[in-house]
């Protein structure tokens, strides 16, 4: 069996692509991990988060398909 390799969705984008690929690396709803994000963001300042995001665009590749 293949292992899973994290990527980011061309699929199921609304700015990056992060939540999409996260989405399809454990199989859970992007939208859940979406809400998930910005919740945990609001609530511990907002720069925490958005740095958090910046990184997994930048370290995290773009899916091939």
């Amino acid at each position: 069996m293949k292992p899973k390799k994290l990527y980011r969705s061309q699929k199921d984008r609304v700015i990056t692509g992060v939540f999409g690929g996260l989405g399809d690396y454990f199989n859970v709803d992007a939208n859940i991990l979406r809400l998930a994000w910005i919740l945990i963001t609001a609530f511990t300042g907002f720069i925490p988060g958005i740095i958090a995001y910046i990184l997994a665009v930048i370290i995290i590749p773009l899916s091939e398909k």
